[in-house]
């Protein structure tokens, strides 16, 4: 993977499409409600509301999609062009030099047309759409570029700013059990919401301080929204993926700055 030894300075890159997937969702959820109420669809969750796939509709909201997809992509792109700036101005040295290379870049809330094997052995292809979860391919998947056939794919599960957060290898058990996917994060233990009427904005400051970890903040509302104490334990989160067998533990990584923008 281009990680060496311990300690080791990485550098992970968490951003999506900056409201424009998310615009796309709310969108889309409407007309979708609309035709499901027209074709007498009901569904416990109107968050689970859908399109047949061949439909405009459904071929409208995947260009959408794709277009969002696309976004996110420049963005993590144009932030790793500037992180590797940064560094040669710091340090005097060509990121080349720096063996600042890319490790892997990954969609997560995506939809994707992939071929499965279903129970009964019967080999199918289907749109499995991912909500909070990733891609977990085993080695030797034919979607895997060839650095990574004989590992599997990489799987980036972050925990929050002042915990841990791993890297993971794809297994054969992804695609048993979970149609490839793992999560994709240690996921929320309180909402954004409740973060702000549990904690202060000095304390989740202080509690980083006590960790030696160092922060970079846009706003102050947002060091509540993503303190440690609002997400689960990813510890246990990562116990569980690699104990279920659909991805195993390769690197852990401890935080030592923040920068949320």
């Amino acid at each position: 993977m281009g990680i060496d030894f311990e300690g080791q300075i990485c550098i992970m890159v968490h951003c999506g499409s900056r409201g424009l997937g998310h615009q796309v969702a709310t969108d889309y959820l409407k007309v979708m409600e609309t035709i499901m109420s027209k074709q007498k669809i009901k569904l416990n969750d109107r968050q689970l509301a859908c399109v047949r796939i061949n439909s405009k509709e459904g071929q409208d909201y995947l260009s959408a999609m794709a277009a969002s997809a696309n976004f996110a992509w420049v963005n993590r792109q144009g932030i790793t062009h500037q992180i590797r700036g940064v560094f040669e101005n710091i340090f005097k040295k060509s990121a080349q030099e720096m063996d600042m290379n890319l490790i892997y870049d990954v969609s997560h809330n995506m939809a994707k047309m992939e071929d499965h094997v279903l129970a009964g052995g019967e080999k199918k292809k289907l749109l499995v759409h991912r909500k909070g979860a990733t891609r977990a391919f085993p080695p030797h998947h034919p979607s895997l570029p060839k650095a990574y056939q004989e590992i599997g794919q990489p799987v980036f599960i972050g925990g929050s700013m002042g915990t841990n957060s791993y890297i993971l290898l794809g297994t054969e058990g992804s695609m048993q059990n979970s149609f490839g996917s793992t999560c994709h994060g240690a996921g929320r233990a309180i909402s954004r919401h409740k973060s702000h009427k549990a904690l202060t904005f000095q304390e989740v400051l202080d509690n980083l301080d006590k960790k030696g970890i160092s922060i970079r903040i846009q706003t102050p509302k947002l060091v509540m929204e993503e303190a440690p104490e609002t997400y689960k334990d990813v510890h246990e989160v990562i116990n569980a993926v690699h104990q279920a067998g659909i991805a195993k533990k390769a690197v852990k990584l401890r935080p030592l700055a923040v920068i949320k923008g």
